[in-house]
């Protein structure tokens, strides 16, 4: 038995349980149970189209029997590279109930990354879209890949619009006659056809997802998570947020193949009887305009989603008073953005505020959440039920007092297996502590008030060191990000013979604010006001936008490539 770990949070969760009880079954059994509960719920919407619980629950087993029709095994890996559709998620579940493991991959992925994703995870079967058929083609012959299935968005939608799409979109994507593939409706129909067994009793430790961890911090690495894992996260956010009732709405914008949009957004709201509305692909502008349309319950997303939300036109005089709640996560919340969009959602008549979480992929998702009615300035919020934060010197097993920096670990139901076929990896990460206890060691910096509100500094390797001074990026952002002509800033550490590294600060502008020499003296003029001097940009550089990751992060590391290359160009030409 592990020791007890300090938890002085509890006593403020209120009504929210510091313990739940956990099923030990599968993903599908879990929103199965909500199928035979709630059948005339619906499930989801897509472009219109709405399935019911009992619908979706016959397409599942249907897809699954088609999966056992052509040899798939339990344990047999399958590729889902796919946007937010129906055939993503029904195929997601019957991956899970014949046994399966599901490997989730961006369909923007290019055709390198999609072969090194197949070969890593040996997937047996791959589901794309109809418009990703020409990459998965093109390393078709590098990979070992029995089926390839293709599916097309109009085939998921109602008549007439099915007919319009595949007039005007779905032309573009023409399969070559005689490609080697599987077409969706081709498959459900084997479906039809297969009376065999087909549903797998598999231990719900076991993998049953990977998902990937996200392009910002270097080498992707296959994240191994089980059905426990998944159900665990989906109690834990409905305890989190008592607001919740079966039926209410999630607008499902963040990916399926991310562990925010998989974990908080589809299979939370699926295994508790909510409605997804799933969103393909998205602009802030569909966004915007999804939201009012579908009168959403609960919306969920990245800082740079709500900085894009609050600059559209669309939402002048929208009414958001059926919004019960708003999440945002995958990357550090300014509080100069949350003051913004907090003051936009009253004024759009929403009676609550963004609530920041923190997580990693590492752990699904979200593992810690402000409380509904307790906040404090900067902090991401208190641990979930059953999960333990702890931080400790950064390389070392060794617990700091409170509100002192160190590396953030994370103990609870949510925590991953390990990395795919990395043991020295996943034991470098997943550490036993004195306490008993597995911990997960972040590789991020934070603190913990002695209330458990936990203070989310930045990625340990993105800190910047100069002049032998720590110094924290995303409290310089933060302070740009408060000046009246910045709409959005990212700060990089550069190489330096005397300073060792020197501090660096790209700047977007809000509409309205010219990129001159008077605009960036101002800027200046403020960071002087609010920032040391030895961790001053040298430099202010203006851009028309910032490179954003797939999921929709700032890149810094983008950044930080793009101007060491122009560092080694001047090197080469001062030796030429």
């Amino acid at each position: 038995m592990a020791n007890e770990v300090k938890t002085p949070w509890f006593n403020n969760y209120g009504d929210i349980p510091r313990s739940l009880n956990y099923p030990e079954y599968s993903m599908w059994n879990a929103v199965e149970e909500i199928a035979k509960k709630y059948p005339d719920y619906i499930a989801f919407d897509f472009m219109g189209k709405k399935t019911k619980y009992k619908t979706f629950e016959a397409q599942v087993r249907q897809c699954a029997k088609a999966l056992k029709a052509l040899g798939i095994k339990e344990n047999d890996r399958i590729t889902i590279c796919m946007p937010n559709c129906p055939q993503a998620v029904i195929m997601l579940y019957a991956i899970n109930l014949v046994g399966a493991v599901a490997n989730m991959v961006h369909p923007l992925s290019s055709e390198n990354e999609i072969e090194f994703y197949l070969n890593v995870s040996k997937s047996v079967m791959a589901i794309t879209l109809d418009q990703f058929y020409s990459k998965f083609e093109a390393i078709r012959n590098k990979v070992s890949l029995k089926y390839l299935v293709i599916a097309r968005i109009q085939d998921a939608l109602p008549v007439p619009l099915n007919i319009g799409y595949a007039l005007t979109q779905g032309r573009k994507y023409k399969l070559p006659a005689g490609a080697d593939v599987i077409m969706w409706n081709d498959l459900m129909a084997k479906g039809t056809k297969f009376e065999g067994k087909y549903a797998a009793q598999k231990n719900c430790y076991e993998p049953a997802i990977i998902l990937y961890s996200g392009g910002t911090t270097g080498t992707n690495k296959g994240i191994l998570l089980s059905d426990y894992n998944f159900n665990a996260l989906a109690a834990q956010v409905i305890a989190t947020n008592p607001i919740f009732t079966p039926g209410d709405k999630m607008l499902a914008v963040m990916p399926v193949f991310h562990g925010f949009g998989l974990g908080v957004t589809i299979h939370s709201m699926l295994a508790n009887g909510g409605r997804c509305i799933l969103v393909p692909r998205f602009t802030a502008e569909t966004y915007a305009k999804d939201i009012v349309k579908h009168k959403c319950n609960f919306i969920a997303g990245v800082p740079t989603l709500y900085e894009a939300l609050l600059r559209q036109p669309s939402m002048d005089g929208a009414d958001l008073s059926s919004l019960k709640g708003v999440f945002s996560g995958g990357d550090s919340l300014s509080v100069e953005l949350k003051k913004k969009l907090d003051k936009f959602l009253a004024d759009h008549n929403a009676n609550i505020k963004v609530r920041e979480g923190y997580g990693t992929t590492e752990c699904v998702t979200a593992s810690c959440l402000t409380p509904l009615h307790l906040y404090k300035e900067g902090s991401i919020g208190q641990p979930f039920p059953d999960t333990y934060y702890k931080i400790v010197e950064v390389g070392t097993n060794i617990e700091v007092p409170y509100g002192e920096e160190g590396e953030i670990c994370i103990s609870g139901p949510s925590v991953m297996i390990g990395y795919l076929d990395q043991p020295e990896e996943t034991a470098n990460t997943l550490r036993i502590h004195g306490d008993g206890r597995t911990w997960l060691h972040t590789g991020d910096l934070g603190k913990m008030d002695d209330e458990g509100f936990i203070y989310f500094k930045q990625r340990i390797k993105r800190m910047i060191v100069t002049s032998g001074y720590n110094v924290y990026p995303s409290q310089l952002e933060n302070i740009l990000d408060g000046f009246e002509s910045v709409q959005m800033s990212c700060v990089i550490g550069l190489p330096d013979e005397i300073k060792i590294q020197k501090v660096k600060a790209f700047v977007m502008l809000k509409p309205g604010y010219e990129p001159n020499e008077e605009t960036k003296a101002a800027i200046m003029a403020h960071c002087r006001k609010n920032i040391a001097k030895y961790a001053l940009p040298y430099d202010i550089e203006f851009r028309e936008s910032l490179p954003k990751t797939l999921v929709g992060k700032v890149a810094y590391r983008v950044l930080e490539e793009e101007e060491l290359a122009k560092l080694e160009a001047k090197k080469e030409a001062v030796n030429v």
